[in-house]
């Protein structure tokens, strides 16, 4: 029998079938995709890492931000004023009795509510606005004169077919109601047909709006033919936004800041015609018409909730960095395999032999720009950051690469792609209603460039 040593056949066997598994890695074509491919889905964890850690940050502002609004002022919603007249509701009660085998009949009497909304309500608004901080968080809060006019038509409770003998025009009074009274800064008094009644506060635990309500109203002033005039001064300290609920059958309503970054929400925007914004503030004019809302005039029994016809302004800082960094941190993965991939086609194309501690070196230092980021936007600004820690992590990936790929035009080919990649990503961030648009053009055009220089590596070679 021939000895392995003699046997021609195994004498005769190629070099490349008898390559270790650890040759094979540091050879073949298909380990090194493999390898890349595995170290991309390990660089997912820091990068999920650091989304958690930039999404932390930013409930800390938001809870800050909260808390010096809670102390100086939250966001102001103004409801009414409001005709608020008790009237008498009878109604029968049926009990069956079994003894006369008939139904008793009692007559009950209780006590119900209606609400009478202005004819006309005319609201100016003089809103001075600044910026609040702590640490490094701030908030925007605002000083406001808030000047309510009007008038209301006389109620009329033909429209329910009330009986007058059941009205309780002795006992009417007059509501206000707000989400911020913690910031009202001024006795609230109401003059209504030049009579003034002072506004006292009524709320409940619960509500969402605090009631404030007159005591009771001259019934004379309900005798008039003629419409019922009002007026009510407030200074009310307030943050981020203002809205309110157009209750009067025509609601006029005309703004003036010095905020320049305003945000017109709700129901109702103003009239383009009107609206100004620079950089020394904004004003802006609402016209709301009864036909224009989703409610009548006048309510009975019951107020309803109407905070989803609330129109307004919110105020808000120009630049987010929470948003925009984590905007940005979205963009990781595709930033890691570009990088990747020309790493690869290099490596692939000119035979030098990267290691995969190398490419996860190189990986985590991709990985460190979205933490330096974070950390230089919290006290600088994004734009900076952007600029200081793309800087950074370019200039650190190339140096080390000096070290790998030797030739100074492959060094420049990586700080050249990177320089782009990030440069590319930032006008991404910048044109958010474009972003689809460039960023799919981008990777068009990306694909093309990676397609036309793979075309002369052969693939085939293992």
């Amino acid at each position: 029998m021939n000895s392995p040593k003699n046997n021609p056949q195994h004498q005769h066997t190629p070099h490349h079938v008898r390559k270790s598994f650890g040759q094979w890695l540091r050879t073949s074509l298909t380990a090194r995709m493999l390898t890349v491919g595995i170290l991309i889905l390990v660089l997912l964890l820091p990068l999920s890492y650091i989304q958690n850690l930039i999404n932390e940050r930013s409930s800390r502002q938001q809870s800050v931000v909260q808390e010096i609004n809670q102390k100086w002022g939250n966001d102001v919603l103004l409801y009414g004023p409001i005709i608020k007249i008790p009237y008498k509701k009878h109604s029968i009660n049926k009990t069956w009795d079994d003894k006369t085998k008939s139904y008793l009949k009692e007559s009950v009497t209780a006590m119900r509510h209606a609400y009478f909304f202005p004819n006309t309500l005319d609201i100016k608004a003089q809103v001075d606005s600044k910026t609040l901080g702590r640490s490094i968080y701030e908030s925007v809060v605002y000083s406001s004169k808030i000047t309510l006019s009007g008038n209301f038509s006389i109620p009329d409770f033909t429209l329910a077919d009330i009986p007058k003998e059941d009205i309780l025009w002795e006992k009417a009074t007059l509501i206000l109601k707000s989400s911020n009274t913690k910031g009202i800064q001024n006795n609230l008094t109401i003059t209504l047909d030049n009579s003034k009644y002072p506004l006292q506060s009524k709320f409940g635990q619960g509500q969402h709006l605090h009631k404030l309500e007159t005591a009771y109203i001259n019934k004379d002033t309900f005798d008039s033919t003629t419409p019922i005039a009002f007026h009510l001064d407030i200074q009310i300290n307030g943050s981020e936004q203002m809205r309110f609920i157009p209750v009067g059958k025509e609601t006029n309503v005309q703004m003036t800041s010095n905020w320049a970054s305003p945000s017109f929400n709700g129901n109702f925007l103003p009239d383009p015609d009107t609206k100004e914004i620079s950089d020394s503030g904004f004003q802006a004019q609402w016209k709301v018409l009864d036909i224009n809302r989703a409610f009548q005039q006048e309510f009975f029994g019951k107020l309803p909730k109407l905070t989803s016809e609330a129109f307004g302004v919110r105020l808000v800082i120009p630049v987010d960095e929470y948003q925009q960094s984590e905007r940005t941190a979205k963009y990781g993965y595709l930033v890691i395999a570009l990088t990747f991939l020309v790493f690869f086609l290099i490596q692939t194309a000119s035979k030098i032999n990267i290691h995969p501690f190398q490419y996860l070196m190189i990986g985590l230092a991709l990985t460190m720009f979205y933490t330096l980021l974070l950390s230089i936007a919290e006290h600088s600004g994004y734009h900076i950051a952007y600029f200081i820690a793309a800087l950074s992590v370019v200039l650190l990936i190339s140096v080390y690469a000096k070290s790998i790929l030797k030739s100074f035009k492959f060094i420049l080919l990586i700080f050249c792609s990177l320089s782009t990649l990030y440069g590319f990503i930032f006008v991404l961030i910048q044109i958010e209603s474009y972003a689809l648009l460039v960023g799919s053009i981008g990777l068009f055009l990306i694909l093309s460039a990676v397609m036309l220089i793979s075309r002369k590596i052969d693939w085939h070679t293992d």
